[in-house]
């Protein structure tokens, strides 16, 4: 949804930071492994309850994982390699975040709660999947009421005010769920549509 309604205006505000970075040296293979160590962190501090600390490096997360793109854009590197070393990052960073929720559940709430995180990453990567598998077929899996961006604003929210951390969560999965359910028809109405234009078989 963010990225279809303001990717846009959001490409204005970062291309120009994007030249910056590149003419001082600073490339998007750089800045995506900056993106996974800042997670790696991020995700440590909140298994070990430091949620405001997490919080903050969330946001630090989301840094690097917004200017790559620019950063290639404007140095003329983009390739398809940096594009799924980028998405292959942005699937790791999920997981080192989620894990580091879980952890924190485990230790700070009885019960199976922690499960909670791990369903809503599972969730997350089966959106991922259904988009990377679409473009493979060539279809369009994009958009959604919950794409990644949504999910780290809304866990921002919840590292932040860590009362409703599990509210959030719950938030999470059923607009995650809600969003898989949404690519799967938007795929499944192109893959219908392609299929009525195709010829029909000879029959002997």
């Amino acid at each position: 949804m963010f990225d279809g309604n303001f990717r846009k205006g959001v490409d204005r505000v970062l291309d120009p930071v994007g030249v910056a970075l590149s003419r001082i040296g600073i490339s998007a293979n750089a800045l995506t492994a900056v993106g996974i160590i800042i997670a790696g962190i991020g995700s440590i501090l909140i298994g070990q309850g430091r949620l405001f600390l997490g919080f903050i490096f969330l946001i630090l997360t989301g840094l690097p994982d917004a200017l790559d793109g620019a950063v290639a854009k404007a140095s003329g590197t983009t390739s398809i390699r940096g594009a799924f070393l980028d998405s292959v990052s942005d699937r790791v960073t999920d997981i080192l975040l989620f894990c580091g929720i879980a952890w924190y559940l485990a230790s700070n709430e009885p019960g199976r709660i922690m499960m909670l995180p791990v369903a809503v990453m599972g969730a997350a990567m089966l959106i991922s999947y259904q988009r990377a598998k679409a473009e493979s077929l060539g279809f369009d899996a994009k958009g959604g009421i919950m794409e990644r961006a949504e999910r780290f604003i809304v866990l921002a929210l919840g590292l932040l005010i860590s009362d409703i951390l599990i509210p959030v969560l719950w938030v999470m999965l059923v607009l995650t769920i809600i969003t898989a359910i949404q690519r799967f028809i938007k795929v499944w109405k192109q893959a219908t549509a392609q299929l009525k234009k195709s010829p029909e078989p000879d029959t002997p």
